[in-house]
Parts: C-alpha cells; sequence; structure tokens
C-alpha cells in the first residue's frame, strides 16, 4: 500500500498539465523513435559495409520507424513527425498556424536527439569505419547515416522535383487515409498502412536523393553531424560522395 500510494503521489506531481506541453514533448518523443530507428538501420548498412544491414532493411527500417513512432504519440500530438504534413494540415484548417512553428522546432529536436542517440550507439563502429576521421565523402564516409545526400549526377533542379513529388505524394495519401469518406482503413491499423505507404516511395522514389521526404528527418540530423565533427561540408554538394538510394 505504502509502494502504491508514494506512486500515486509522484505521478501526480510529474503529471503534465499543460495541453501544448503535453503535445511538443509527444511530438519529440514521436519523431525521436521514428528517426532513432531510421538513423540505426542506415548506420548497421554503412558502418558495417553491408554485412548486418542492405538498402533493403534501411527502408524498411525508416518505414517501420514511421510506424513506431505513430503509435508512440498519436493519440496526443498527432504525431505528425514532419514538418509538411505539419503545413499540410493548417492548409486545410485542421491545425492551427500558431501552433506550426513550434511544432517544426520539437521535430527537428527530435531528429537532432535522436542523431547523437545513433552515434553513441554506433560509436566504436562509426570511427572504426571511417578510420577516424568524420568524412562526408569517399569509401569510408559515414555522415549519410544521418542525413540524405543527392546521386552525382542528380542537378538542384532534379533533386527538387524528386523531393517534391515525393513528399507530395506521400501528404496525399495520408490525407485520403484520414478521410473519413473515403475507404476506411480498420481502427489501430492505421500506422502500419502509413508505413507501408512510406516503404512503398522509398522503394520506387529513393534513387536520386536516398527518400528524405521530411525536413526535420534531414535538418536535424544534419546540424547534429556539423556540430559533431563532420564539419560544413555537410551542408555542401560534393563531387564523388552519391550517396543516393542511402
Amino acid at each position: 500500500m505504502g509502494t502504491t500510494s508514494f506512486l500515486t503521489r509522484a505521478q501526480g506531481l510529474l503529471r503534465i498539465r499543460n495541453q501544448l506541453v503535453r503535445e511538443c514533448l509527444a511530438e519529440v518523443l514521436a519523431t525521436f523513435v521514428m528517426m532513432t530507428i531510421t538513423l540505426a538501420s542506415t548506420a548497421q548498412k554503412i558502418a558495417f559495409y553491408e554485412t548486418k544491414g542492405n538498402i533493403i532493411t534501411s527502408y524498411l527500417g525508416g518505414a517501420l520507424g514511421v510506424m513506431a513512432g505513430i503509435y508512440t504519440a498519436g493519440g496526443i500530438s498527432g504525431a505528425h513527425m514532419n514538418p509538411a504534413f505539419s503545413l499540410a494540415m493548417c492548409l486545410i484548417e485542421q491545425f492551427p498556424w500558431w501552433k506550426f512553428p513550434i511544432f517544426v522546432v520539437v521535430q527537428i529536436l527530435g531528429s537532432f536527439i535522436s542523431a547523437g542517440a545513433v552515434y553513441i550507439l554506433y560509436y566504436d563502429a562509426i570511427w572504426h569505419h571511417s578510420n577516424g576521421t568524420l568524412t562526408v565523402s569517399g569509401p569510408q564516409e559515414t555522415a549519410s547515416i544521418f542525413a540524405t545526400y543527392p546521386a552525382d549526377f542528380v542537378s538542384v533542379a532534379n533533386g527538387f522535383l524528386d523531393q517534391v513529388i515525393g513528399t507530395g505524394v506521400l501528404i496525399v495519401v495520408v490525407m485520403g487515409i484520414m478521410d473519413p469518406r473515403n475507404k476506411p482503413v480498420p481502427k489501430g491499423l492505421e500506422p502500419v498502412v502509413v508505413a507501408l505507404l512510406v516503404l512503398s516511395i522509398e522503394v520506387s522514389m529513393g534513387a536520386n536523393c536516398g527518400c528524405p521526404l521530411n525536413p526535420a528527418r534531414d535538418i536535424g540530423p544534419r546540424l547534429f553531424t556539423y556540430l559533431a565533427g563532420w564539419g560544413p561540408e555537410v551542408f555542401r554538394w560534393v563531387e564523388g560522395r552519391g550517396g543516393g538510394g542511402d
């Protein structure tokens, strides 16, 4: 009884009553879960020379990460995890505009923290693979564990169009899944269907730029690599990097 009473009191003290704070923390957590699974699956592929993973496991990790993130916080914040989705919700008046910049910040924060977690998780493997030098290009590069980079032949215009089309398909289909007038998805299975959608886009539109589809997915980890030792090169296109499809 004493332990139960203590836990009840502790729960009451720790309970967050401000709805916005609850939503922001949920969004950080959902994005963190999604991105940790996504980046860790890529780390296994790259840092272990594709002996512990490959392009398929990397794509599956990204799709299943989305599913896990939605199940983590979908009922609290909506688990947007993507500024593009938050923007789309604002445009159809399903999300208040004043929350949009707040959600963008917390989504990027969740991605940034997840990059740090994956760096710690695979610290030894990353440094072993890179031979003691954190690089963005070449056979021992490790920057593409965290952020996506275009294939060498992809122009800026083609890369921009690639992301507009891929992200557009994602948003349009998710909106269709959410529309109650459409064919309904069995209740509770919406995250699974969204994960399959993400997987379908990855396997069909991932070759040019690695299929980020999400500004927060790219900006947060890219900022982390800049600060963690990869340097300003993470923001520049580099000949020979060839990161498309990773």
